[in-house]
């Protein structure tokens, strides 16, 4: 696997608050795998934040990112990536590139992340942030990611960062035999994180935990007022 580096993590006051967000938040709650937590240490999380926020950075909560989004809370973003169990060879897709922080946090675990966003601003201001970063090793795309990324399917795993209601079958039409899914269903305020495996006889479905993100919208989705534009 190629090194991917990441740019300047900014002053030694941010740098002092992540080390404690993950000291506190992430291995004090539980996350033991290496690479996450190098991962979570590495990734300069308020560099994906609007300016008005920096100072809530390295808290333990999701916050605002426009467009009635928000980045996810940095556990979270660490328990989805230990329950990938990735190795470092994978291809992933991401469902919901949002700011792009739990993408850049892929990108320091897998060789390529592969990202689908359907808010364009959204899209440009992650684009611009993973490129700050130096996270060359993932590719962004506007789109309804309920479809996924066809054309580079078929993927080691898939993470949807949107609560749906049910599982959309082109995700997982594009998951390799033995790769991993993580969706949360449920309902639009309250879903049940799921990890979803592909066998060689068909899929296997556990429940991991309670949660609540913001709801994935499109027509494998929660029905959406008007249809966004991708050209």
């Amino acid at each position: 696997m190629r090194p991917h580096r990441l740019g300047s993590t900014g002053s030694l006051g941010y740098t002092r608050a992540r080390e404690k967000m993950v000291q506190e938040e992430v291995i004090g709650r539980g996350i033991r795998d290496p690479r996450v937590i190098e991962a979570m240490l590495k990734v300069p999380r308020h560099l994906f934040l609007p300016e008005g926020l920096l100072g809530q950075a390295y808290g333990d909560t999701a916050l605002p990112i426009g467009d009635g989004q928000t980045i996810t809370q940095p556990y979270m973003v660490a328990f989805l990536c230990e329950a990938l169990a990735l190795g470092g060879t994978e291809k992933i897709l991401e469902v919901g590139t949002g700011s792009g922080y739990q993408a850049a946090v892929l990108a320091c675990l897998a060789d390529r992340v592969f990202s689908v966003e359907r808010i364009r601003s959204l899209l440009e201001k992650a684009r611009k942030n993973l490129d700050r970063v130096h996270c060359h090793n993932v590719m962004t795309k506007l789109s309804d990611g309920g479809y996924g990324w066809k054309e580079e399917a078929p993927f080691d795993a898939i993470l949807v960062t949107a609560g749906a209601p049910s599982i959309p079958r082109p995700l997982v039409d594009q998951l390799k035999v033995g790769g991993i899914m993580l969706i949360p269903l449920g309902e639009r305020k309250a879903q049940r994180l799921t990890r979803i495996r592909r066998t060689s006889h068909g899929f296997s479905r556990e429940e991991l935990m309670e949660c609540n993100f913001v709801s994935l919208v499109g027509e494998h989705g929660w029905v959406q007022r008007e249809k966004p534009s991708f050209d």
